[in-house]
């Protein structure tokens, strides 16, 4: 099966706010996080299924080194 990431407006919204959070909190945290999202990502389009399962298709991506999670749902391409 093949699948395609998107990244929907709001959760591309809750990363920038998070990554203001966490800059306020210490220059460069910010960066640390956004790297982290990215690996996250990176980790995602390699192997999607890896993520446990949370409700149906919806899985849950823990974000490493940030009490931050996002959840991914599937839509089958044809």
């Amino acid at each position: 099966m093949s699948y395609t990431l998107s990244i929907r407006k709001e959760a591309e919204f809750d990363i920038g706010e998070q990554f203001d959070y966490y800059d306020e909190k210490r220059e460069g945290l910010g960066h640390d996080f956004l790297l982290c999202i990215e690996e996250a990502l990176d980790k995602l389009q390699r192997n999607p299924l890896v993520y446990r399962k949370i409700h149906k298709e919806i899985r849950r991506i823990p974000i490493r080194r940030f009490p931050y999670v996002y959840s991914i749902s599937f839509k089958k391409i044809m």
